[in-house]
């Protein structure tokens, strides 16, 4: 089997790459990264059980039917994802977004090989309590350039799907916690992971402190990835993926446990409001699928990654 992953060296590929041989022994992994973020560390003690080959290429415009032919799956994590930094940069990231996620999906098509696309629950904006993927179109109102982009993207697939032979499957993860070797500090529960070992007050967003977002153990997404691909579920059809729902506060306590002399900071922030709601995982429980992340275990792991070089 050869499986081809986009974006390898980012915070989910990363740990995906290294889980890949477990899920799949013999397997051909294929690692694509543009090395924009320079994670080179990605790359380094690589497990001894994997066939691996990395690629340092642009899949906008590598040569994706020499890349991919032959693949069995194409898992896409390739994408600018620093979600409140890109207000001011919405046409450069839909550009490069959803650009590249056009050229999989067509490449893809071509070469007869399955797609795991990747989108985002942040593509949902509603008052109600529960959403689903089976909401309304006026409860997906995204809140920031790269959810508006996400919903684009899985248009696409979802439409190549229908009608135009892909076989692919769209997942909207929750926002990702947990540690790999080229994970970022950008995302909510890194970054105040980061800030409390570093004696920094945690910098929230003050409209949302007892807001409820998804979160997604990284542990659960490697895992799910895994999932669609053995059971061989490419439908076409959008999975919501989430470990938990949980409000900052939450988040902010679970630290607190790892951090007493933990200290706040309330900041405003232009992608966030007053919206406050919980994402519903039904659709992939009813798969067969069973969540077995831990925020706090997470939570746990990824400051003790962090102390041990902030000891002093």
């Amino acid at each position: 089997m050869k499986i081809v992953v986009t974006g390898a060296l980012g915070h989910i590929g990363s740990a995906l790459i290294r889980e890949l041989p477990l899920h799949f022994p013999g397997a051909d992994i294929v690692m694509l990264d543009n090395m924009l973020t320079q994670r080179y560390a990605s790359l380094f003690d690589l497990p001894a059980t994997g066939r691996y080959r990395f690629i340092e290429a642009d899949v906008r415009t590598a040569d994706l039917t020499r890349l991919i032919d032959g693949a069995h799956v194409v898992v896409h994590l390739a994408a600018i994802s620093d979600a409140a930094g890109t207000f001011d940069r919405a046409a450069e990231l839909e550009a490069n977004n959803f650009d590249a996620t056009a050229k999989i999906a067509a490449a893809c098509r071509e070469a007869d090989a399955r797609l795991v696309h990747l989108s985002s629950t942040s593509v949902y904006g509603t008052q109600n309590e529960v959403v689903s993927e089976d909401c309304t179109a006026d409860e997906l109102k995204p809140q920031s350039p790269y959810a508006t982009t996400k919903l684009k993207e899985e248009a696409l697939v979802q439409s190549l799907a229908k009608s135009g032979g892909l076989r692919a499957v769209v997942f909207r993860f929750g926002t990702i916690f947990g540690t790999s070797p080229g994970m970022r500090y950008h995302t909510a529960v890194n970054k105040f992971c980061w800030q409390a070992v570093m004696g920094q007050p945690l910098s929230i967003w003050r409209s949302a402190y007892e807001q409820k977002r998804p979160y997604l153990d990284l542990t659960d997404a490697i895992r799910a990835i895994a999932f669609v691909i053995k059971r061989d579920l490419f439908d076409g059809r959008v999975y919501n993926a989430l470990t938990l729902n949980a409000t900052v506060r939450d988040i902010v306590e679970a630290i607190r446990a790892f951090v007493p002399g933990l200290e706040l900071s309330f900041v405003n922030s232009p992608i966030m409001n007053q919206l406050s709601y919980e994402v519903s995982r039904q659709r992939f429980l009813d798969c067969g699928f069973i969540f077995a992340g831990d925020i706090r275990r997470g939570i746990g792991e990824t400051i003790a990654l962090l102390a041990a070089a902030n000891r002093g």
